[in-house]
């Protein structure tokens, strides 16, 4: 990772959508799931450089906010810009926790620095950005990180601690894990995602078993489906509802080897593994920032994820 650099693992052909802070919240975000995107940079036309990024973390926050709001209707929200939402104006702080600063990498820096910048800053996404001309060439993730490493893989000799389980060389979340009931509401599951600061919830019944996996990715199709003014439905009603093009959970066992979960990750290109016993019980959580701290970082002695 020290010796290829962030260019590296650019692909040749990718699709990128950059949004202009004055374009109108509903549109931004019907455009990201038109395009099958998570986030896209924000370019200010009045600095003349980008100022942040427009994720779907954005709409849970908003969604949460404002949705039980007496004094705002969501769906008045949805017009307003984005520069609006992000705080920008001091009059309209609809974003109020948003850091204001874009988080970046150079093309030569090493995939190495580029794992430390996402973990370290807790980050998903870290833009490519051309220090001579100011151009995004690429939106680096933990994904494609990943999976670089693993194409390599098999022409370097693999660590031994990949023979290691999961639950003995201590890769994960196993404590603490936090969880949605499938009777609990769309907003209880948000209210979740933003005081626990999670990318994924395990959807499980009384019995603490899994029955499906609710990310903050899948709350885009709220703004796709137009149901977000109906945030009071159950997780079981919403997880039938979309169904048609839900890839249900990938599991993986704690007594498995963590060669096994980084194959099964890569494979199924998701962020994150639920760790469960053979009763489908949930017991962790494994996810890609957990999996290249202790591939990458761990081994050289950093840790940026507790750092």
């Amino acid at each position: 990772m020290k010796n290829h650099c962030c260019y590296d693992a650019t692909p040749t052909s990718c699709k990128l959508v950059i949004f202009d802070t004055t374009l109108q919240v509903k549109k931004a975000f019907f455009a990201l799931v038109a395009n099958g995107l998570r986030a896209a940079p924000l370019w200010d036309s009045t600095l003349q450089r980008f100022v942040g990024m427009l994720t779907i973390t954005d709409f849970i926050h908003i969604l949460h906010r404002y949705y039980t709001s007496p004094m705002v209707q969501i769906y008045e929200l949805e017009d307003h810009k984005i520069e609006t939402w992000r705080g920008d104006s001091f009059q309209n702080v609809y974003l109020q926790y948003h850091d204001r600063s874009l988080i970046s990498i150079s093309p030569d820096a090493s995939l190495f620095d580029a794992i430390y910048s996402l973990l370290k800053h807790k980050i998903h996404r870290l833009p490519v950005i051309d220090p001579e001309s100011g151009s995004v060439l690429h939106i680096l993730t933990h994904k494609r990180i990943l999976k670089f490493l693993y194409i390599f893989g098999a022409v370097v000799p693999k660590p031994r601690f990949l023979r290691r389980k999961i639950l003995e060389a201590g890769v994960g979340t196993f404590k603490d894990i936090a969880t949605v009931h499938q009777d609990a509401t769309v907003y209880d599951s948000l209210a979740t995602f933003v005081e626990r600061r999670v990318s994924a919830l395990p959807v499980v019944d009384d019995e603490g078993k899994t029955r499906d996996s609710e990310s903050r990715t899948k709350v885009s199709n709220l703004a796709a489906q137009k149901t977000y003014n109906n945030l009071s439905m159950t997780m079981r009603e919403a997880v039938q509802r979309r169904q048609c093009f839900n890839e249900g959970v990938i599991k993986c066992y704690p007594d498995e080897m963590l060669e096994t979960a980084v194959d099964r990750i890569v494979e199924a290109e998701v962020h994150r593994l639920v760790l469960v016993d053979r009763g489908n019980v949930v017991q962790g959580i494994i996810s890609l920032s957990d999996l290249l701290q202790a591939l990458v970082l761990s081994p050289a002695g950093i840790d940026a994820l507790h750092s």
